[in-house]
């Protein structure tokens, strides 16, 4: 079993690749692969580690998800009331109906996750993926600076950021580097690009959270959580929630000074090094 040292480690992994552009899928696979994850109740601690980073999301862009809330609900009684056009929604409600398309292709990646997950077994498969992340990230900071916020991107520039987050159902392929780099490619502006790229991050930890709670209400070990449960789910929790708000504070000074080649080398050595040791 996983003692409470190894489960902030754990937590401290995913905050900060969860956000950091280098995926938290690939390096925690790597960790386990390398160091093992021995814990009984793996379904329940990964569902605490999400949840860490999810309130950190919320922490940061809360006057954002406030408004993205009001925009849900005039939006939803628009639609029920027939008086529903695009061309007069507001900014919020606009940012919703952005948020709500570019999180239509994880149905696909739902539909194929079971096969992607045995990737994550083959550890230098891991590294090979992450040496294609790292490429991804040196060629975002060479896309030209564009200027398109909640106000001015379209529907169809949603869409293509959806899909390029499907990318990243692969372990070793950035989740958040593949969407701020599909924002980037749409003509967003950079703070922007990272804002939705975190934002949109809600729906897709919210749906990976749902089918793990219901494995783990399933699973035999919800009937024997213990304080030794609670207290390592407790350390991995506030670790990931604490990395995670430093994480997101970080990559938002690094987007706007085009400093992505950072873990663009690092991605490639982390990925160099797996192939070789992995």
């Amino acid at each position: 079993m996983l003692d409470i040292l190894k489960a902030a480690a754990y937590g401290l992994i995913q905050g900060l690749t969860e956000f950091l552009p280098v995926s938290s899928s690939g390096h925690l696979a790597i960790s386990a692969n390398i160091f093992g994850l021995e814990f009984e109740d793996a379904i329940l601690f990964t569902l605490i580690l999400h949840l860490g980073s999810l309130i950190a999301v919320f922490m940061i862009y809360r006057k954002d998800i406030l408004e993205l809330f009001v925009g849900f609900v005039v939006l939803a009684v628009k639609i029920f009331t027939g008086r529903f056009k695009y061309n007069k929604t507001s900014p919020g409600e606009r940012f919703v109906i952005m948020i709500f398309l570019a999180s239509l292709p994880l149905v696909i990646g739902a539909l194929i996750e079971g096969g992607v997950e045995s990737l994550s077994e083959n550890t230098k498969l891991i590294g090979a993926f992450l040496m294609i992340n790292s490429v991804i990230l040196f060629c975002s900071d060479r896309i030209p600076t564009g200027k398109l916020t909640e106000r001015t991107a379209s529907p169809k520039n949603a869409l293509f950021v959806g899909a390029c987050q499907l990318i990243a159902v692969v372990p070793g392929i950035s989740r958040s580097g593949s969407t701020i780099t599909g924002g980037l490619l749409s003509g967003f502006d950079r703070k922007f690009a990272v804002k939705f790229s975190f934002i949109m991050s809600i729906p897709a930890i919210l749906g990976a959270s749902v089918f793990k709670i219901a494995g783990f209400a399933s699973s035999e070990s919800a009937a024997n959580f213990d304080f030794v449960t609670f207290m390592m789910c407790f350390a991995g929790f506030i670790c990931a929630l604490v990395s995670g708000l430093a994480a997101i504070y970080v990559i938002n000074i690094i987007a706007r000074k085009k400093r992505f080649v950072v873990f663009a080398i690092y991605c490639f050595t982390a990925g160099l090094l797996t192939l070789i040791f992995g």
